[in-house]
């Protein structure tokens, strides 16, 4: 009789796996959780303990550990030695061993997670039975994922049994598996501090050494040009980590990067959301009372620009919106979902890319961005105060305590919404930015200009172009303004007021607040002061 070892944290596909497994005449040998599920399903199992003589113990910290279990592992068919050497102390021969590791990464990145509980949670005895397999793949099988029992068993089937090959790229893929677990414990205690006896963090950003394990997922065309070599890699099993793309052609770094700007910015909105990107920048963003009325209104508020945009949506791709988006020529749309009635539309165009991801399960709040020779880190940006109610009441703590009128004019109701919206776009477009928005969608956007007065002079000429009469105001009359940073001086106030705005909303922070303040007086603006700035490089 063959045997098998089971001991898995991760326990999709294990019943119907070890079922096909006992049909083929594999003995179970399990531990723990893993043998309480195989028993409650009525498999028969042997526990560990029966196989070593030993108890688990010290609160399951050794199970496995033990010359019965990883020489039966570690045996080598081929040399007479060890199998007469297994036969001499009883030592049962093991085929194949099914591991996954503790959930180090899922607990490490639990809010406020103590310490103690975080070192429960790094794996010995698992890595251990992980690489003893390894080693001698030539003679066990190594399973570390669930996504490989189908093939294992398959391969089982095969008249002369699994090939050389197959049990291989289980062995390498299991080393890689590891490798990353220990890459994550070295990273994550690397941002622990300890003071006398005392433990605190893990901090994402204080590491004292920074090691990231990647898998990579293609190899693109090349990089933001012909000449250069790109590649795209997989942090987490999540967003741009693990898409699924549905159709089109291949994705490039440039609809990549495009991509995960959109989803950003839609990302900040609770209700229907749309934007469409071009460059990192947005061309147009929206809400609306349904996913297509957001998209519509995000599209056609730069319909020229938005010609062979990238599409970001936060709710489910519906029939409505695949009809609007292929009406015009758009490259990429990324949604949560796509509705089977939606993806018949969509297949017409048979180049545009559709692609499918979950953001919201993003374990990682860390970004990493290179400069030449070194890596920078740094928590992702969320515009956390704009998840408050505008305005906001007295005595509300937290970032939204901050924001403040400072002119002499209160916004009016419709105002605040408009400025509450703008506040969330400009947030994640390129510094430095003035955007001019009403209370569900952006009307200019001035992006990545060296002053905050270029930047105006950007968004009312893109928006001036629309305008159907030659006043210089009329496209932004009535409009809200938000800008990233203060205002250095007040020309750049003066020239939001000539736009046409009536609001703005802005961080606060210059020596020159004062003059600033008194110029939205005398034009009779309504300001908000953030107290939080949103720089985007």
């Amino acid at each position: 009789m063959r045997r098998a070892i089971l001991s898995v944290s991760d326990k999709t596909g294990l019943i119907p796996f070890a079922t096909a497994l006992a049909a083929r005449g594999f003995e179970l040998v399990s531990t723990g959780g893993t043998a309480r599920a195989l028993a409650d399903a009525a498999l028969p199992v042997v526990n560990v303990s029966d196989v070593t003589g030993f108890p688990e113990m010290m609160d399951g910290r050794v199970k496995t550990l033990h010359p019965k279990i990883h020489g039966g592992i570690l045996a080598r068919r081929h040399h007479p030695e060890d199998l007469t050497l297994a036969a001499q102390h009883g030592i049962g021969l093991v085929d194949l061993v099914v591991v996954n590791l503790y959930p180090f990464v899922e607990t490490a990145a639990k809010p406020g997670i103590k310490f103690d509980d975080l070192i429960e949670q790094i794996d010995i005895g698992g890595p251990s039975l992980v690489r003893a397999a390894s080693k001698n793949f030539k003679d066990v099988l190594i399973v570390v994922s669930p996504k490989d029992y189908n093939s294992v068993i398959a391969e089982l089937d095969r008249p002369a049994g699994p090939s050389v090959a197959f049990r291989f790229e289980l062995a390498r893929r299991a080393f890689e598996h590891t490798g990353a677990y220990d890459t994550a414990i070295a990273s994550t205690l690397g941002g622990v501090t300890v003071e006398g006896n005392e433990f605190s963090g893990p901090s994402a950003t204080a590491a004292a050494a920074l090691t990231i394990d990647a898998a990579k997922l293609r190899d693109l065309r090349y990089g933001e040009n012909p000449h250069q070599p790109a590649a795209w890699y997989s942090l987490e099993q999540a967003g741009l980590g693990a898409p699924a793309i549905l159709q089109g052609k291949e994705l490039s770094f440039t609809n990549l990067l495009d991509l995960d700007a959109a989803a950003r910015i839609v990302l900040e909105f609770d209700g229907p959301a749309a934007a469409v990107i071009k460059h990192t920048n947005p061309c147009g963003v929206a809400t609306g009372g349904s996913i297509a009325d957001a998209y519509v209104r995000a599209r056609e508020a730069d319909a020229l620009a938005a010609f062979g945009g990238i599409v970001g949506l936060n709710r489910s791709l519906d029939e409505e919106t695949a009809r609007a988006i292929v009406s015009t020529f758009i490259e990429c749309v990324i949604a949560p979902d796509v509705q089977d009635a939606a993806r018949a539309i969509l297949a017409a165009k048979q180049n545009l890319r559709v692609i499918v991801a979950d953001f919201h399960t993003l374990a990682d709040t860390r970004e990493y961005r290179s400069v030449l020779g070194a890596m920078l880190v740094q928590e992702r940006d969320r515009v956390a105060e704009a998840q408050w109610p505008w305005p906001v009441a007295s005595g509300v703590e937290g970032p939204a305590a901050n924001i403040k009128v400072v002119t002499k004019r209160q916004p009016t109701p419709e105002e605040w919404q408009g400025m509450r919206f703008a506040w969330r776009v400009m947030a994640h477009v390129k510094s430095n930015t003035v955007i001019f928005t009403d209370a569900v969608r952006t009307l200019a956007i001035g992006a990545g200009q060296m002053s905050r007065v270029d930047a105006v002079k950007v968004a009312v000429a893109k928006a001036n172009r629309w305008a159907v009469s030659a006043e210089p105001a009329v496209a932004l009359k009535g409009s809200v303004a938000a800008s990233d940073a203060f205002f250095p001086f007040r020309d750049g106030l003066d020239a939001v007021a000539a736009a046409g705005a009536t609001a703005v909303v802005q961080p606060g922070g210059s020596v020159k607040d004062e003059e600033v303040i008194a110029a939205a007086d005398e034009h009779g603006l309504a300001m908000v002061f953030t107290g939080r700035r949103h720089f985007r490089h």
